[in-house]
């Protein structure tokens, strides 16, 4: 099942058991279920539009990690396949090997040049440190 039938699934869940209390609590309260209903209503919008604004932070993480590995692909010297790159909140990661000092600092360099690139987290070793 894939996330959008999830989270539509769980919006449903949410709408009928709000529905459901509303029935349940018509006597005890002087709340119309109309009021009731919005009120659970505002709070489905407000799961979804949460739900969508992860699903958009997701979508741009990837697109970025996307224009890291694709700028260091294209910087000469710098081997893409010993360097592995994961972006969470505009943060990019770097993992893996690199050839020397210099190369390490240039994969840093390149990373944070990329547009729309917070911060570059370098978690690279050199393969003399290695040892």
């Amino acid at each position: 099942m894939d996330k959008t039938t999830r989270n539509t699934l769980f919006t449903a869940l949410l709408l009928g058991t709000a529905l459901a209390a509303t029935g349940c609590d018509q006597r005890n309260s002087s709340e119309t279920t109309g009021q009731k209903v919005d009120r659970a209503a505002d709070k489905v919008a407000a799961k979804t539009s949460e739900a969508a604004s992860k699903t958009a932070d997701a979508i741009d993480d990837s697109a970025l990690t996307a224009k890291v590995k694709a700028a260091i692909l294209a910087e000469p010297g710098l081997k893409t396949l010993q360097i592995g790159v994961e972006t969470k909140d505009a943060v990019v990661t770097l993992t893996g090997a690199v050839d020397s000092p210099p190369m390490k600092d240039r994969a840093k360099q390149v990373a944070a040049s990329v547009s729309g690139v917070r911060d570059v987290v370098d978690n690279l070793v050199t393969k003399a440190a290695q040892g």
